[in-house]
């Protein structure tokens, strides 16, 4: 708040708020966005961006605080009903969000935002949904995202999926740098035409739900002469039925078997007990359970949303101490970053529910890991890892996996859809920053180096 000057009233505040965020400066934009609600704690706007600010940045939870504070206060602004139902959406607490869009809806039948968000919702609840589809995307695929670094950002021009399974970008793909257009691929009709682009980004990632969208990236991108990040037909062979039978035959490398399979097929199939059942399309344990016997099949159909399932021989990937070993490689321009090691006593292990913050011995072990993957892992998985990198063949990807006893790996996942994060700010964290910080530059310093030259 330094070097302010004396401002009257709250508008005076909100306009120096969005000067502030149309440069960057973020948290300061955070304080200014404060003391204009100071001076009205009831302003729309203030409220609404404050609350964008948030959610861009992490916190979601004080997002979703600031939305309904906004909702309440104005109850005739379609974009608080929206802002508050994508919250929702994202934590899939469905029911909600469809009210809140319906709410939206009500208020402005023609919001695009709102269309786009209830498709997604009557999806997931097998609920018709083709009316919204057709009113939320068609003739509004392209999105063009706000620029707010200095002198000319790269174009980029970015392939998505609307449904999902789309790469998450946020922490290497950054506004400051980039020129972004985003576009629905499985939309796009070819109007308006591509924007001047330096490289395509093809960050569909999940070709279990988005195949249609990469059949259809596979057209805009003939349109371009730009060079392609993570092309679509490689990743269009790296559903994860697929890959359990591309990568079955690596030495080194344990591939579950995997079919997919109809509800009704599952209800009438011969299955080894226990397997594990998930939905595709979703990621980080979401819709994924192990069914440990035959009584347990229905309970989890009535808890699994689509009608297409994956059903996953289920391999026992505990240590001689009991416990789970899940890491993460990335693979970025044909090299290898460790990237993360989650321990955990439950078979299905993720780094955030994990109990890496409460064990320190935990935290000391993915330190050996990140600092010296060859000696953690051994030859014997380093080769397979490196076999199924070239197999892979993109240009940004990972693998989860575990090891097995003898050295081999226990393959979970490998695909382009991959998050990278950074670290916690705790110090707790501090041996974490060096490996994850070597994957976000290398995947920034790949967009860079594949572009275009930019000419003024």
């Amino acid at each position: 708040m330094d070097n302010v000057p004396p401002l009257s009233n709250h508008q005076d505040w909100l306009q120096l708020a969005r000067r502030l965020v149309a440069r960057g400066d973020d948290e300061a934009a955070r304080q200014v966005y404060l003391e204009a609600l100071r001076h009205d704690t009831k302003d729309f706007d203030a409220l609404h961006e404050l609350a964008i600010l948030a959610y861009d940045s992490g916190h979601r939870s004080a997002a979703k605080t600031a939305w309904r504070r906004a909702v309440s206060f104005h109850p005739d602004r379609t974009e608080g009903w929206v802002s508050l139902a994508t919250v929702y959406f994202e934590e899939e607490n469905w029911q909600e969000a469809r009210q809140l869009y319906a709410a939206a809806l009500k208020l402005q039948p023609d919001c695009i935002p709102a269309h786009q968000g209830m498709a997604r919702v009557l999806e997931i609840l097998h609920e018709p949904a083709e009316t919204h589809w057709q009113q939320g995307f068609i003739g509004h695929s392209l999105l063009t995202m706000p620029y707010r670094g200095q002198g000319l950002g790269l174009p980029l021009l970015l392939l998505v999926c609307a449904r999902s399974g789309n790469i998450p970008t946020k922490h290497w793909i950054d506004d400051r740098h980039f020129a972004v257009t985003a576009i629905y691929a499985e939309f796009y009709d070819g109007l308006p035409p591509l924007p001047p682009h330096a490289l395509i980004v093809n960050l569909i990632g999940d070709a279990d739900i988005g195949r249609a969208a990469l059949i259809r990236a596979r057209e805009i991108i003939e349109q371009s002469s730009a060079p392609v990040i993570n092309p679509p037909d490689r990743v269009l062979v790296t559903d994860r039925s697929s890959n359990a039978r591309r990568m079955a035959d690596i030495p080194g490398l344990v591939a579950a078997g995997m079919t997919a399979m109809t509800r009704s097929a599952l209800l009438s199939a011969k299955l080894s007990y226990p397997f594990l059942l998930r939905s595709p399309g979703f990621h980080a344990g979401r819709h994924f359970y192990r069914v440990e016997k035959p009584e347990s099949l229905q309970d989890a159909l009535a808890v699994l949303p689509g009608e297409g399932l994956l059903a996953i021989e289920f391999l026992d990937a505990r240590g001689k101490d009991g416990l789970v070993r899940k890491f993460r490689v990335m693979f970025i321009q044909g090299v290898m970053y460790p990237l993360h090691l989650a321990i955990s006593a439950d078979w299905k292990v993720h780094y955030f529910s994990s109990a890496m913050a409460e064990n320190q011995a935990y935290r000391e072990e993915e330190a050996r890991f990140l600092q010296d993957m060859q000696a953690t892992l051994g030859s014997k998985a380093m080769l397979a890892l490196k076999n199924l990198q070239e197999r892979l063949a993109l240009d940004f990807a990972g693998v989860d996996f575990a090891l097995a006893e003898d050295g081999s790996v226990l393959l979970f996942e490998c695909n382009a859809t991959m998050a990278i994060y950074p670290a916690e700010p705790d110090a707790i964290w501090d041996y974490r920053r060096p490996a994850l910080n070597a994957a976000l530059e290398a995947a920034r310093r790949m967009l860079f180096q594949r572009a275009l030259p930019i000419t003024a």
